[in-house]
């Protein structure tokens, strides 16, 4: 069972189970009966559910009938809304709450936070069907069901191979289209997506390569370590930045491995682009490139994990428009990933720190934008380099730093790690908030503070 194994052997099993029943799908089931397509789906993934948990699948077989019923029962309302968003996240904190460890552990909590969200979407996607389109946003045309799924649509939908262990998030309109053949390049053949699928796979065990390499080097323990508190503050920073880039890899990895097989079976097919190029990026849950080159904290958390990302931004974030205030809306939207992710102290600091990150960023960007010195001289060709290199250090310096708690977990370890460094990073942008207004009223000029005023 996983419950006893670790991330690679997981990576094992999206590779050895996930590509062939892809390969199945696309070669034997396209554009076949849906109630076997259906059947296919819960069956292979019932069968990964019981290889990896064991009776315990019963957990996310009862959700899915519970949610179905709920949509039956209850219809388009927003009794039906709170009540499968309150059953759903009850049950996945209950299941954190009993199962907790330590450690990360891989459980049945583990595809069941991915499940938890795809059944609220579920019920939001239903309720929007209901609404008066001119109500609704481009991407709620794209995801609104015009009538209640049956129940094999949403058992599929629940355990597809492609996403039940690890996600992605995708949408039950974009599942249905999935099983009608409707993903594809070329309307009434098998899509031509092989060779993007390979250049994920390819690209997914490269960060694994990493990864597995690097982490016997830079392990999570070594914090908690006699060795680790004799060191120099500087040799902690460094060991901060390395572990921050080397830990993040494990999601990088798993997520574009998984993107691969929603590729090959099809679920990847995003339209064309304006310029006519096909689009294979629907289940895109990283963009490699920019979190490796973006120098940005906004641009990293743009880079990954998107489509949890953009489910938030949906589904908490846009619906908490009548608070009127968007910073309390952001606030909302992080605290609810937070205990999506688990009951931890660790994590709920983790996403504040973020907040404070990502706002103190905002308002240099601010400056830097409003400033006519500092506008020049971060467009200045000769400093380009040094100002980039520098925003990089900073940038990876303090993207492990709040990935500390959210790896160790408890207080006591994370309160440990951050003494040693000084709680240098909560200095760093505690300071750096409270000087900025400061700073601005210096180098602005007032008239175009005026101007940013009255915009």
């Amino acid at each position: 069972m996983f419950s006893f194994l670790s991330f690679p052997h997981l990576f094992v099993a999206l590779l050895s189970v996930g590509y062939p029943l892809a390969l199945i799908f696309r070669y034997c089931l396209f554009q076949k009966d849906p109630f076997v397509i259906h059947l296919f789906h819960i069956t292979t993934g019932l069968c990964m559910a019981y290889f990896n948990f064991g009776v315990q699948l019963y957990h996310s077989l009862l959700c899915v009938v519970i949610q179905f019923l709920s949509l039956r029962l209850m219809g388009r309302t927003i009794t039906a809304v709170c009540s499968s968003f309150i059953f759903q996240m009850a049950y996945l904190l209950l299941g954190y709450l009993y199962t907790a460890t330590e450690h990360y552990d891989i459980k049945w909590t583990m595809p069941h936070c991915v499940l938890t969200l795809k059944l609220i979407g579920l019920a939001f996607d239903y309720y929007d069907g209901g609404k008066d389109p001119e109500q609704l946003s481009a991407v709620q045309h794209q995801s609104i069901l015009p009538q209640v799924p049956s129940f094999v649509e949403v058992c599929g939908f629940s355990y597809f191979y492609g996403g039940f262990l690890v996600g992605p998030q995708f949408t039950m309109r974009s599942y249905q289209r999935l099983v009608a053949g409707e993903l594809t390049d070329c309307p009434g053949h098998t899509p031509n997506c092989i060779l993007p699928a390979v250049k994920r796979v390819c690209l997914g065990l490269l960060c694994l390569s990493i990864y597995t390499l690097g982490s016997p080097f830079f392990p999570d323990s070594y914090f908690l370590s006699d060795d680790f508190e004799v060191q120099t503050f500087w040799y902690r920073c460094f060991y901060i930045l390395v572990w921050g880039k080397v830990t993040l890899y494990k999601y990088v990895s798993c997520w574009v491995i998984t993107e691969g097989v929603c590729i090959l079976s099809g679920l990847g097919y995003n339209g064309r682009d304006s310029e006519g190029v096909v689009q294979w990026d629907a289940c895109a849950n990283m963009k490699v490139w920019q979190f490796e080159t973006t120098p940005l904290f906004t641009g990293t958390i743009a880079s990954f994990n998107i489509n949890t990302n953009a489910w938030v931004a949906r589904h908490v974030f846009k619906r908490l428009k009548f608070l009127g205030n968007k910073m309390a809306s952001q606030s909302v939207a992080l605290f609810f990933l937070a205990i999506w992710h688990g009951l931890h102290s660790g994590y709920l600091l983790c996403f504040l720190m973020e907040f404070i990150i990502v706002t103190a960023e905002r308002q240099a960007l601010s400056l830097v934008r409003d400033s006519p010195v500092l506008t020049r001289i971060s467009q200045s060709p000769v400093l380009w380099l040094p100002l980039y290199l520098l925003q990089q250090l900073i940038h990876w310096l303090f993207m492990g730093y709040p990935l500390i708690p959210f790896c160790l977990f408890t207080w006591d370890k994370w309160f440990k790690v951050y003494s040693s460094v000084y709680f240098c990073g909560h200095v760093f942008f505690f300071t750096a908030m409270l000087i900025m207004p400061y700073l601005r009223r210096a180098l602005v000029p007032r008239k175009r503070e005026k101007e940013k005023k009255e915009e």
